[in-house]
């Protein structure tokens, strides 16, 4: 999941081609979609109304509304849209390290 976050967050990052961008954005949607439920159950151990659960419960929430938007029909446009789905992939990944669900 966080290679491929990373092969459009990273400062070297080249841009990618429409085909490949197509294939960066379908993974990113299924890594989504894998790990969402992951950290949502995760999280269920965190005590309600704790920093972190709000934390963790805004960023799930975030995930899923950038799931449910549609890239623009314009390369960098397409380009900005897997880069958001991205940075929730890889935050989402964060929190699921932090509040223990690696073990």
């Amino acid at each position: 999941m966080r290679a491929t976050a990373r092969r459009l967050l990273a400062d070297e990052a080249e841009l990618p081609n429409p085909e490949e961008l197509e294939t960066l954005t379908l993974l990113l949607r299924g890594h989504l979609m894998v790990v969402i439920p992951a950290v949502e159950s995760v999280a269920g151990r965190l005590p309600e109304g704790d920093a972190l659960c709000a934390c963790v419960k805004a960023c799930i929430e975030e995930a899923r509304v950038r799931l449910c938007r549609e890239p623009g029909w314009t390369l960098p446009a397409g380009i900005a849209h897997a880069r958001l789905l991205a940075r929730s992939v890889d935050a989402l990944a964060d929190h699921y390290e932090s509040i223990g669900g690696h073990r």
